[in-house]
């Protein structure tokens, strides 16, 4: 099984080693001095990316001392192209929390764009252990830190790594069936379900969860995959494609990102569908959108605060803890936030 501590992490003997030259020409090649021919540099540039080995001090003091600090990666944000999308408060709420718990743990936290970017800072890995928010399939992020021995815990898990264990925030099939429970006993009879396109497991569980559910009750799947990044645009989009097709509307539609629950109502509105009379309508996350649409559209409450401090105090407990006496991942409850999007008659 693997766990989050990963392996030994890269020295400059190594990248020496496997670029077949010395120490010397390993620190001038990675500090910009010296003389060094160009591809040479090169070579140990690159035998270094793949060792996933940092020259920078304080990187290099991680090895021995504790700095104190955890890192926040949050892989949605760094897919959407925008760290601040509008009316997405999740992650904002999320990653105050987050800061917050680990002062009251005696540590700081550093929010950190993609550690694995060519743009990313020299000293992305300059912390203790790295929370990895909604990780993707066969993330890059957690193969740096794995080759590196930084611990790390997910909130979701990787859908790839079936033996990496150190994740919370399983409740997105809970949530499925949640959803679907809640549209049933309002009458609901043809369910669709939006997802989006990040490769990660809320969409690839979400999907599959859904998919069984309606082979479990004879129901076609309706399935529609829109890109996150196009927001309420996006979901309008669905909508034109709903009101096109051949098929008859679905009664009910679970949107998983509130944009694109906002933009499917909007749209269906505007071409004279009654919310929720004729459709009903929830969000699989809770946003701004969703909250101050006409009418109000029922979410899932994934409860940032509570989901951030329950990772930062797993990621402390994992660092503290002997080898032999790792801490079990814990359990998140969601709850379905009831408004008149999905309040028949």
């Amino acid at each position: 099984m693997s766990t989050a501590r990963g392996r030994r992490r890269s020295t400059i003997h190594d990248v020496a080693r496997h670029a077949g030259v010395s120490i010397t020409t390993v620190s001038h090649s990675l500090n910009g001095k010296g003389v060094v021919a160009k591809a040479t540099r090169q070579r140990v540039i690159e035998v270094a990316a793949e060792l996933g080995y940092s020259a920078d001090a304080i990187a290099r003091g991680l090895r021995s001392n504790r700095l104190g600090l955890l890192g926040l990666v949050i892989r949605p944000l760094d897919t959407l192209g925008s760290y601040q999308p509008e009316g997405v408060d999740y992650f904002l709420r999320f990653a105050g929390a987050a800061a917050v718990e680990a002062l009251d743990c005696g540590y700081g936290l550093v929010l950190m764009r993609d550690p694995t970017a060519g743009n990313a800072p020299g000293i992305a890995l300059a912390a203790d252990g790295f929370i990895i928010s909604d990780p993707l399939a066969g993330d890059p992020v957690i193969d740096l830190l794995t080759r590196n021995a930084i611990p790390l815990v997910a909130v979701g898990r990787d859908v790839e790594r079936p033996d990496f264990t150190a994740w919370l925030g399983g409740g997105t099939l809970r949530n499925v069936d949640s959803v679907i429970a809640h549209l049933h006993e309002r009458g609901a009879k043809r369910i669709a379900l939006v997802t989006g396109t990040d490769d990660n497991s809320w969409n690839a569980d979400s999907e599959n969860s859904y998919r069984e559910w309606a082979a479990e009750n004879d129901q076609s799947p309706i399935v529609y995959n829109q890109d996150e990044r196009l927001g309420e645009e996006g979901g309008r989009e669905i909508a034109d494609q709903l009101l096109a097709s051949d098929a008859p509307l679905p009664d009910a539609i679970y949107c998983l990102t509130g944009r694109h629950a906002a933009g499917i109502q909007a749209g269906l509105q505007a071409a004279g569908c009654r919310i929720p009379d004729d459709v009903m309508i929830v969000a699989g996350s809770d946003s701004e959108q969703t909250r101050n649409s006409t009418p109000p559209i029922t979410s899932v409450d994934l409860a940032p605060e509570a989901t951030a401090k329950a990772a930062v105090a797993y990621l402390v407990a994992l660092l503290e803890a002997a080898e032999d006496d790792q801490p079990a991942p814990p359990e998140i409850e969601y709850d379905i936030r009831d408004r008149a999007s999905t309040r028949r008659g």
